[in-house]
């Protein structure tokens, strides 16, 4: 496993999204078109209000045009609810076919009244580390 440096951050008023990737080099097969990569994400609410996440929507390309748009409820089987000040941190992963790659979308996040808005996850790329020499 190798851990990028990139340490991308998106705000709204109140969510802010904070992501860390690394590549997974003893799942990968490059001589497959496999790459596998993990993420960690942490969202923090900065708002005054609990805020709950409904779902994801996820744009994920890579060098070979290729787009695959994934859209779900919850992440990782969850729907949680995070308080003011808080935080909720998750892992996953993605194969990819090609060794560079990036990623993006937003949450659908609920406040406590049923008014729903989104929080943009920002873009990062998922890049073997051979490739970045």
């Amino acid at each position: 496993m190798i851990e990028s440096a990139d340490n991308n951050t998106q705000d709204t008023d109140t969510i802010r999204v904070q992501v860390r990737t690394r590549y997974l080099s003893e799942q990968s097969r490059p001589e497959h078109s496999r790459y596998v990569y993990g993420y960690t994400i942490t969202i923090f609410n900065d708002g005054e209000e609990p805020a709950q996440l409904m779902s994801r929507h996820w744009i994920i390309s890579d060098d070979k045009d290729q787009v695959t748009e994934v859209k779900g409820a919850g992440v990782v089987g969850e729907q949680p609810i995070i308080q003011p000040g808080s935080s909720y941190t998750y892992s996953s992963g993605v194969v990819m076919e090609s060794a560079v790659g990036t990623m993006t979308g937003s949450y659908r996040m609920q406040s406590p009244n049923g008014d729903t808005f989104d929080a943009p996850i920002p873009t990062f790329t998922l890049i073997q580390p051979s490739r970045l020499h």
